[in-house]
């Protein structure tokens, strides 16, 4: 199936007439075609006033099933012709890119503590790049398909499948950006969907039709190998004092988190519903920020129980983050009509239902990889920049997943364990590996750059520069 789904999209891009680009009056520089000013956000609630221009709407990528993945776009805030292209993606699976990554993170507006507005965030890394934030699969946020049958087959491969013939398509609505250096970056179960897409990228690549200048990939608290995402989860767990040395040791002696049958030992499925039960009492995501308590709280609050089903091989999910309040925020402010009609999602008047998240595709999830840690090798072999990184105060997926994982690759040391700094104090501490380079930011949670957006930001720009952390004061 997979097979023949790439090769209709491939005989789709391949047909396709490219659409005639003309100038844009906003610009005479640059060649934007018709759609594109269809796209071009010019009314946003509340916007702060900025200098750059950006975008947003839908790009169909299977039209037989009527399938369409919405995106929003931002122009770097200075020469952005002169600025590579980078793609963000956030994980779940099931949750939403411009509801995190966008609008809590690392976008130029920030989703306001009152629900209802938005604010600028000056460590924007559209000030480093231009940046394309990508609702991806259907089913998350505004992206849809008009075909049931496909959200019962959502997975890692549909995944890819679909983010590679959005990439094709939006090209050809942007065609300056076509052979613009490319970068994919993305926090937690996108460790699983940026390496995917970019390994699909490097084989389509040799059709020099379909080509993309990938030049690497930055992934936050990445979720990348099962069995080692279980062992530093666990390990982490204890480290913290949020589990008992007795539940550690009877993980450690019952659970074989490599076994394709874990959770049929009742040693470890109970030992492990108890590890649970005790980050239900916080906010996994960051160990030391306060949960989002409200009014009507209580201990069966169901948004921050845990998703987690012994019939699945999947890693868990509790919902968090550094405000987990502002995931809240997020949905007051994207279902209102005058936001929706100004992101050319609707026409303010019959709206799009938005969620951060969507927990029935994490439910249904029907196909993940065990471990991306081969397409490492490969990107590796390719040539291309990687970067991790990991906030420490991160339970979901900490630190200690992350080194395992990465440990297994058992690459040669260039620069050993080393503190890098910002603004004269320590933002956390890398390694240098043939081929890689993984850093932790002290003190963050588990989507960084809401906790470090200083820190980030100056992470990111020595990402796209090719040069390592400073590693002096």
């Amino acid at each position: 199936m997979a097979v023949f789904l790439t090769l209709v999209l491939v005989a789709v891009i391949l047909v396709e007439p490219v659409v005639n680009a003309r100038y844009s009056p906003l610009d005479g520089d640059k060649r934007l075609n018709s759609l594109d000013n269809e796209h071009l956000v010019t009314n946003l609630p509340g916007q702060p006033d900025v200098d750059f221009r950006h975008y947003a709407g839908y790009v169909t990528v299977n039209e037989n099933n009527g399938r369409a993945l919405f995106y929003w776009f931002y122009e770097a805030t200075t020469h952005p012709d002169e600025k590579p292209l980078v793609l963000w993606l956030n994980g779940g699976p099931g949750c939403s890119s411009v509801g995190y990554g966008a609008t809590q993170e690392i976008g130029p507006f920030l989703v306001d503590t009152d629900g209802h507005g938005i604010k600028y965030n000056p460590y924007s890394w559209n000030r480093e790049a231009n940046m394309l934030f990508l609702e991806s699969p259907v089913g998350v946020g505004f992206s849809y398909s008009n075909t049931t049958s496909d959200y019962s087959v959502l997975g890692d491969n549909f995944t890819a499948i679909d983010a590679y013939a959005f990439l094709q398509k939006w090209f050809r609505k942007f065609p300056s950006y076509r052979t613009r250096t490319f970068y994919i970056a993305g926090e937690s179960y996108a460790g699983k969907y940026v390496p995917e897409l970019a390994e699909l990228i490097l084989d389509r690549n040799v059709d020099s039709f379909l080509h993309i200048d990938l030049r690497g990939i930055l992934m936050g608290n990445p979720e990348t190998s099962d069995a080692e995402d279980w062992a530093g989860m666990v390990d982490y767990a204890w480290s913290h004092a949020v589990i008992s040395d007795e539940t550690h040791k009877i993980i450690g002696k019952s659970c074989n988190f490599r076994s394709n049958d874990t959770w049929s030992n009742n040693d470890c499925s109970q030992a492990v519903d108890e590890l649970f039960r005790q980050y239900n009492e916080i906010d996994i995501f960051s160990l030391y920020t306060s949960i989002c308590i409200g009014d009507a709280a209580s201990s069966d609050d169901k948004s921050r129980q845990v998703k987690f089903m012994h019939t699945s091989t999947m890693m868990p999910r509790i919902m968090g983050g550094y405000d987990p309040c502002l995931d809240e925020y997020a949905g007051a402010f994207y279902n209102r009509p005058d936001v929706q009609k100004a992101l050319h999602v609707s026409d303010g008047h019959r709206l799009e239902n938005w969620s951060i998240c969507n927990h029935k595709i994490f439910d249904k999830w029907s196909d993940s990889k065990r471990s991306v840690l081969p397409i490492y090798k490969k990107m590796i072999a390719a040539g291309l920049r990687i970067w991790v990184y990991s906030g420490d105060t991160d339970g979901r997926v900490p630190v200690l997943s992350t080194r395992y994982s990465l440990g297994s690759l058992g690459l040669p040391v260039i620069k050993a364990w080393r503190p890098w700094y910002h603004q004269k104090q320590v933002s956390g501490w890398f390694q240098e590996y043939e081929g890689l380079i993984f850093a932790t930011f002290r003190g963050a949670g588990h989507a960084v750059p809401i906790f470090k957006p200083s820190e980030s930001l100056a992470f990111f720009s020595a990402f796209l520069q090719g040069e390592s952390p400073p590693s002096s004061r």
